[in-house]
């Protein structure tokens, strides 16, 4: 496993919670984080907004355009797709844009974490949270296959586990972890070399 450049985190039901409790025990430096929420238009930039003050990164909802940094957390604005892409080569810049539902669903956790999988490849890291449906497997199977650690939240701590669980079926989760202990194998993943 080489150096983590960046996390991904995709959750739907209870993820709010998820990452209430994820979000604040994580310390810089840190690589950017990517998160997918499935959440309603406007109510992304509010939960940005709440979960900024309790944090010691920096979290805000995404831009189209904007460059990612590290000690940074973006979230998906609700109602659009978020993808990071290459921009000159080397810096990760966001791409937030509407296009059909996913799943079902907009912003997809697939979209986000198959983009990571191409522009990333083996330096990231795939989270998938608490949550409804399959949103998110084949993305983390993309991710894991392209050699990114990849983690899942456990059965016992899921509000619904049903994305950790359709992830971790098709071989897309190589540790299971409950929600308690999230925090600490995303900082010790990230802090590895």
């Amino acid at each position: 496993m080489g150096k983590i450049s960046l996390i991904a985190i995709g959750s739907s039901t209870g993820g709010v919670e998820a990452l209430s409790e994820i979000l604040p025990r994580l310390h810089p430096p840190l690589p950017p984080i990517v998160i997918v929420q499935h959440i309603p238009p406007d109510f992304s930039r509010m939960f940005a907004d709440r979960i900024n003050r309790e944090c010691f990164l920096t979290v805000k909802e995404g831009e189209n355009g904007e460059f990612i940094r590290e000690n940074f957390a973006y979230i998906a604005p609700g109602g659009l797709h978020m993808k990071v892409c290459r921009y000159g080569g080397e810096r990760l810049q966001l791409r937030c844009f509407m296009a059909p539902p996913v799943h079902s669903c907009r912003p997809a956790v697939d979209v986000l974490f198959k983009s990571v999988a191409e522009e990333v490849g083996a330096s990231a890291l795939g989270v998938i949270l608490t949550g409804i449906g399959k949103d998110g497997a084949a993305g983390l199977l993309e991710m894991r296959q392209k050699g990114a650690v990849t983690l899942g939240q456990d059965k016992e701590s899921s509000i619904v586990y049903g994305m950790p669980r359709s992830a971790f079926e098709i071989g897309a989760v190589e540790r299971q972890i409950p929600l308690g202990g999230m925090a600490l194998a995303i900082s010790a993943i990230a802090h590895k070399n």
